[in-house]
């Protein structure tokens, strides 16, 4: 079994671990309402999306024959 000759300083160890933090997650402000949301989202509050309004707005096509 391996087993290392010297110990590994607090140096290395942390240069090893530099990147194993959480990244801050963007923020960005909705234009419409003004409310913090995640940049290149739909905004969770106002259901927009560059400016415009995009939820609800597919056209659902009906399936039933017309008579």
């Amino acid at each position: 079994m391996a087993v290392p000759k010297k110990r590994t300083s607090k140096s290395k160890v942390g240069m090893r671990r530099s990147h194993d933090f959480i990244k801050p997650v963007g923020v960005a402000i909705c234009k419409n309402c003004g409310q913090p949301s995640v940049p290149h989202n739909i905004c969770g509050f106002c259901n927009t999306y560059a400016g415009r309004n995009v939820k609800g707005t597919k056209s659902v096509v009906s399936t039933e024959k017309a008579e």
